[in-house]
């Protein structure tokens, strides 16, 4: 299918490849290498509501749909796991949690799902309040490593990815994808979130998958 580019010259009706993308990026996650995330996990009843509700256009042809259990909204992705010194990431985890007892849980509102640059997602709001945790984790992470890594994502606001886009996703037209999903029931999902939880992400290039290391109580609940 022809790309077409909009008016101000950008490719506007294409969804391009995720992984792609984080393996060819200056701080590149190449496939099967695990990485340090921390992570905000939906309710399981609310990651199999949204993946169902919405599989039709999260298994487009070009898009790899996500999971139940592998739905999550990101907060931090840290370094490669072998990259961290001894006794590093158990400092990171005893950090995180001495400052997410002063905090409190996370309230954001998940909105029905759109297609973007690399993944059919769930933009959430308010985006302050997960922001707030997304600082406090870059800052532990920083404090304990002597800022050898870099602040990743650079820019926060909170997100849940169903699909994403894989080498065959320029292939994929925006614009009919979004009459497929225009057509799916679905509304926002207002979510609590009260746990942090540390794991070692990796992915194959079509699926993100992660062991769980330890999870942290905000506001020590």
């Amino acid at each position: 299918m022809r790309n077409t580019k909009s008016a101000d010259g950008t490719e506007g009706n294409i969804v391009k490849d995720f992984f792609d993308a984080v393996e060819s990026r200056e701080h590149a996650w190449p496939a099967g290498r695990e990485d340090l995330h921390w992570h905000l996990l939906p309710q399981p009843s609310v990651s199999q509501a949204l993946t169902e509700g919405y599989q039709a256009a999260a298994s487009l042809p070009g898009m790899a749909p996500v999971a139940p259990e592998w739905i999550h909204i990101t907060v931090q992705h840290g370094a490669p796991m072998a990259a961290y010194r001894e006794g590093e990431v158990e400092a990171i985890k005893t950090g995180v949690a001495e400052r997410a007892r002063a905090m409190q849980p996370v309230e954001v509102t998940l909105a029905r799902p759109a297609f973007g640059t690399v993944a059919l997602e769930c933009g959430g709001h308010p985006g302050e309040p997960a922001r707030r945790v997304w600082e406090m984790a870059c800052a532990v992470h920083e404090e304990v490593t002597g800022h050898r890594f870099p602040r990743i994502p650079a820019l926060s606001y909170p997100h849940a990815s169903l699909a994403y886009g894989t080498s065959q996703a320029p292939l994929l037209n925006r614009a009919q994808a979004k009459v497929v999903l225009s057509d799916l029931p679905g509304d926002p999902v207002a979510l609590r979130l009260d746990t942090l939880t540390l794991v070692a992400q990796s992915h194959d290039r079509r699926y993100i998958t992660w062991r769980e290391l330890a999870s942290v109580k905000l506001g020590g609940a």
